[in-house]
């Protein structure tokens, strides 16, 4: 995942963020769909204005895509006084008190932690975002001396207000499960922790010809063997990319997917159809490292050269739908299921935990649907 380094400077007398990365074009394409996104030959960076909760919009934008680090921020500092401990609090200009030595300490902690234990990046760097942002809000009280209250009132007080989403309080609520539980050894906090009532959302899905015409849109060769083999055989994004040629084993038919979510491997079956594509491809491009390599030799392909290659590829076939790299996995397990492949298998394909998670299929298989008659025909 790209990383974002924001800071607030003052450009041409108005109040902005900077937003420093390393050259990504596909990232800058995101970036320029950001209200109020300008490009500075001065500074040699991104920025945009620096309003209430403008980055929370930027990051909803670049979900998945990129990581911004606003650690950095060197914006005015005030001061306030917690009248319940006489205390002077320096405060942020987002309205939170800057970390104290010991909540910082708290932090790398965690943090060092999580890489221990081999969490993904994208998870370090979202569960680091979010416990610093709830000792901000409990400053000047310490971690130490947090409860499940103090939680409830940062849902109330802070959530809530601001129209985050579910999934972020529930990943929030995650987050301080392993914090207190590892930095604390408390329990406290976490037995007493409830989570929002979860949304029930159905899986995107495409139609068979929908899926074809994206497949063949793209005109390069690896564009158009990495978004078939995804379809073909349910990849994550992540997996895809970690892809090695060693991985394809074409004499017994199958693709093996080493150390995914849940650090589990898994095999999953390849056809003769897409080996050929993967054959063409191999001989055209002749990677080293990676099954799908960028633009420098041996390095893994970026995450959002791939997301800009599917969006060409559906701009390309004229659909408008808003289709990400996932709604390719949805639509290769419901068209299983639709071909009468067991719920049981497909849950293996996919590499799922529970099978209540692959019952999700059940509720948009257009095969059981379509058998239901209406009472409004036989009227």
């Amino acid at each position: 995942m790209e990383k974002i380094i924001a800071s607030r400077v003052v450009h041409k007398g108005e109040k902005r963020i900077a937003l420093r990365f390393e050259y990504d074009k596909v990232l800058i394409d995101i970036l320029k769909t950001v209200p109020g996104v300008r490009w500075s030959s001065t500074m040699g960076c991104w920025h945009i204005p620096d309003k209430k909760d403008i980055l929370e919009d930027v990051m909803q934008v670049l979900n998945g895509i990129a990581f911004i680090d606003y650690t950095a921020f060197t914006g005015e500092i005030s001061e306030r006084v917690n009248s319940e401990r006489g205390q002077t609090v320096k405060v942020k200009r987002d309205g939170l008190p800057l970390l104290s030595a010991r909540g910082q300490a708290d932090i790398e902690a965690f943090r060092k932690w999580m890489e221990h234990k081999r969490y993904g990046e994208s998870t370090i760097g979202s569960y680091i975002s979010m416990m610093t942002r709830f000792l901000r809000f409990m400053m000047p009280k310490e971690a130490a001396d947090c409860d499940a209250d103090d939680m409830v009132r940062y849902v109330n007080e802070y959530i809530i207000p601001r129209g985050l989403s579910f999934t972020f309080q529930n990943q929030t609520i995650s987050a301080a499960k392993q914090f207190f539980s590892e930095i604390y050894n408390s329990s406290l906090i976490i037995d007493d922790l409830d989570r929002p009532r979860r949304e029930h959302r159905l899986p995107n899905v495409l139609s068979k010809e929908e899926i074809k015409e994206i497949l063949e849109a793209p005109v390069n060769i690896k564009h158009r063997a990495m978004l078939s083999l995804i379809y073909a055989c349910g990849l994550r994004r992540s997996e895809l990319l970690n892809l090695k040629p060693v991985d394809i084993d074409s004499k017994r038919h199958i693709l093996i997917i080493r150390q995914s979510k849940g650090n589990k491997d898994r095999i999953v079956p390849v056809s003769e159809k897409i080996l050929g594509l993967l054959r063409e491809y191999y001989k055209a491009c002749k990677p080293e490292m990676y099954l799908f390599e960028g633009q420098v030799r041996g390095g893994r392909y970026s995450a959002t050269s791939l997301e800009k290659v599917l969006k060409d590829s559906c701009y390309k076939a004229g659909i408008t739908k808003p289709v990400t790299l996932h709604w390719l996995r949805h639509s290769y397990a419901t068209h299983l299921l639709e071909a009468g492949t067991d719920l049981r298998y497909i849950q293996e394909l996919l590499g799922h935990k529970s099978s209540k998670t692959t019952e999700i299929y059940t509720h948009v298989s257009f095969k059981s649907i379509q058998n239901i008659k209406s009472p409004f025909d036989s009227l």
